[in-house]
């Protein structure tokens, strides 16, 4: 039986772009679905199962940041990958807030870009097979659930999202001691560069925020070198 072959949802409205990306992608062995707007990609999203989504911003009928947050309503796991000739820093710090995996500036390296589809997809590969791991954490007084992706309190359970979760059980595996920086984006952001570091520090917020009901419960930033999930025993 043929192997299926990983598929691509490229929103594009550059028509040449579009198709010579599509075209080369196809070569290394992609499915590829080109749509020039972002309604388009959309439907084409609604209707079919897509591996990695590649979305330009600035599109005709609706946007690439719009599009990222509808496709995250739909499928909150799908990596995602942003290609834009928006370079300001605002632009960019807001598809990393909106999950994004990667941030690419045109123009792009075609062959550096194929580098990064195929070490998110292993990423991911990588993830979804990890199926004999610990998945159940007592976190102070919250119960913690990776596979179930739930983080329970005094009744109450709240869902994380699909870094949010990789990152708590990342901190939890390494329960007071060092989570090194570079791993944790490496594994999780697919590497350590400098808006990948910011993005993580957002996700660190949020799970702070998340935690703030024990007063026994603590992350702790070691400064340059990574996090600490210190939790103190009561007695």
């Amino acid at each position: 039986m043929e192997e299926r072959k990983p598929k691509i949802l490229l929103a594009e409205d550059d028509t040449n772009l579009g198709m010579v990306l599509k075209n080369y992608l196809e070569l290394n062995d992609y499915d590829v679905e080109l749509c020039r707007d972002g309604i388009l990609a959309l439907a084409a999203f609604r209707r079919e199962k897509f591996d990695i989504c590649l979305l330009d911003i600035m599109m005709p009928n609706m946007d690439g940041f719009k599009l990222a947050e509808e496709i995250r309503d739909v499928d909150p796991d799908i990596p995602l990958f942003f290609l834009s000739a928006k370079t300001m820093k605002e632009d960019i710090i807001q598809g990393y807030k909106l999950g994004a995996d990667d941030y690419i500036s045109k123009p792009f390296d075609s062959e550096l870009l194929l580098l990064k589809i195929k070490a998110i997809l292993k990423r991911n590969q990588e993830l979804n097979s990890k199926e004999e791991e610990q998945h159940e954490f007592q976190v102070g007084s919250y119960a913690f659930n990776s596979r179930l992706r739930t983080l329970a309190h005094n009744g109450d359970s709240h869902t994380l999202s699909p870094k949010e979760n990789e990152l708590l059980h990342m901190l939890c595996e390494h329960k007071n001691d060092l989570l090194p920086r570079e791993l944790a984006l490496k594994k999780i952001w697919g590497s350590d560069t400098y808006f990948n570091g910011r993005s993580m520090d957002v996700y660190i917020a949020k799970l702070r925020k998340y935690l703030k009901d024990d007063p026994n419960i603590e992350i702790v930033n070691i400064h340059g070198n990574g996090f600490r999930l210190v939790v103190k025993e009561t007695p």
